[in-house]
């Protein structure tokens, strides 16, 4: 099938009457009869197809007027892989409708941030999506509702404007209206929550199998910035910096879900917090369409089939990241760590942790901004790399986030002084998300090269990397997973 908005009626009924669940969060079944929409994995009988109609987003099934299947909760499959592979309007404006960045700016704000006018937002997401941005964020706002319903013990006046609604009455009709039925009822009806720490949330995230956490998680453990991040009890724990005040998230590995556990300092941030572990972690994305084309390389073929679904760690912070990207410039992962923990320590905004181990936020660019130069412990070249970063983040004149235009990025990065084709890559493929950035100048790559046979050069190996595209950053994990470097297994 082809997957994206062009949605082809023969192969979404295809995949409904399969149950096939990699096609959960592509697009949405919505049965004529019964004014539901459903996952294509739902698991009742499947609708006769005369019956089914077909949207590509949540928001269009309930702007149609359909309610979310009590049985499937479609409001809660993986999102659709497209956002993170794509660089378009759309794609943009998807990535800032998860960051919650409507509910906080409007529609304006959003349009301000993507370079277009409002009608041009609208008149796009609706010839693609079926919804326009309020919409979107709606529905956005009805899922957050939901999880704050079933996992806390919070009153609903509280959730209603936790959730981004502008009255209680709003959020009880909004929740009645896609869920058919009331907040209380919602709420009667969840199991009850293993016990957590006071005041954390603990939800599940969903991913399309497989998933192997071994690189994943095994590379956020092993960059760690102590007080920043840590490994503990088989989970990758870190504070985060949110819109409304901050957090802290631990994530674990599970067969079927990521286990999240959240603490915040405003629950306004629920919807923006889960959209940046799901991003940290690429859970939306389609690792059978991944494998697939990078198991036609016969070299490739034998790393893939033996762990299959291997993710790109991402970030929470892409200004956090590309700091730390200049830091680990030519030195050690050990290395890199302590320059980031004398930054944290020194220049972190401080935070309570209420399990213990992490102490503070990671600096903000306009901290590190106002640094003198000779208080870093950096070889000089470095140190004018870093400073003209910051300053250039401080001001306004480098904007990295979710919106970004991934070749604008890529030009105004390489502008600057000290950032040659690695530094640029390895910020594009884990802050900007770019699914094909490709590194072949970077030593990991160049040894896994040299092991399989595959071209020693930088031109040869790029040239030979075409046929990857446009999965190249996903060959990276494959390729460094050949060391043995601790990056690439599950901590203990």
């Amino acid at each position: 099938m082809q997957k994206g908005t062009n949605l082809d009626r023969e192969h979404c009924v295809r995949a409904v009457q399969s149950k096939d669940a990699r096609f959960d969060g592509w697009f949405f079944t919505a049965v004529l009869t019964t004014r539901i929409y459903c996952r294509p994995s739902c698991p009742v009988v499947p609708p006769k197809p005369e019956n089914m109609t077909f949207y590509p987003s949540a928001a269009a099934c309930q702007q149609a007027g359909f309610r979310a299947c009590k049985r499937c909760r479609p409001d809660t499959s993986p999102g659709s892989p497209e956002w993170n592979q794509r660089a378009d309007l759309v794609a943009r404006a998807m990535r800032l409708i998860a960051d919650g960045v409507v509910d906080r700016e409007g529609v304006p704000g959003l349009a301000v941030r993507l370079g277009y006018s409002p009608r041009q937002v609208e008149r796009q997401l609706l010839a693609e999506l079926g919804a326009g941005p309020l919409a979107l964020a709606r529905a956005q706002r009805a899922q957050t509702a939901r999880l704050l319903i079933e996992t806390t013990a919070l009153p609903m006046a509280e959730i209603a404007f936790a959730a981004g609604f502008s009255s209680i009455r709003t959020f009880n009709d909004t929740v009645r209206e896609v869920f058919a039925l009331s907040p209380s009822e919602l709420r009667a009806r969840a199991p009850k929550s293993a016990s957590s720490a006071p005041g954390a949330l603990s939800l599940r995230l969903p991913f399309r199998a497989p998933l192997n956490p071994d690189n994943l998680f095994g590379h956020l453990a092993a960059t760690a910035v102590p007080g920043v991040e840590e490994w503990r009890d088989g989970a990758y724990r870190r504070t985060l910096r949110l819109p409304y005040g901050h957090g802290v998230v631990a994530l674990a590995p599970k067969p079927d879900h990521i286990a999240c556990r959240l603490t915040l300092s405003d629950p306004r941030d629920l919807p923006v917090a889960i959209s940046r572990c799901r991003r940290l972690l690429d859970l939306d994305a389609d690792p059978v369409a991944v494998d697939d084309q990078l198991r036609t390389d016969p070299v490739l073929a034998p790393l893939v089939d033996k762990a299959p679904g291997r993710r790109v760690p991402r970030t929470v912070d892409e200004a956090e990241f590309a700091v730390r990207a200049v830091l680990g410039q030519q030195v050690s992962t050990a290395a890199a760590r302590t320059h980031a923990a004398r930054l944290v320590t020194a220049h972190g905004t401080p935070v309570d942790d209420p399990e213990g181990g992490l102490t503070h936020l990671f600096p903000t660019s306009e901290a590190l901004a106002d640094l003198p130069p000779d208080s870093l412990a950096m070889p000089r070249t470095r140190r004018t790399t870093f400073t003209t970063l910051v300053g250039r983040l401080a001001d306004g004149t480098l904007h990295l986030g979710v919106e970004s235009d991934w070749a604008e990025a890529r030009a105004k990065l390489l502008e600057l002084p000290g950032f040659g084709p690695w530094t640029v890559d390895v910020v594009a493929m884990r802050a900007l998300g770019d699914p094909d950035a490709f590194l072949p100048t970077d030593l990991g790559i160049r040894r896994a090269a040299q092991e399989l046979g595959l071209p020693g050069t930088p031109a040869a190996l790029t040239a030979r990397a075409a046929a990857w595209r446009p999965w190249r950053a996903y060959a990276v994990q494959y390729l460094w997973a050949t060391d043995s470097h601790p990056i690439n297994f599950l901590p203990v």
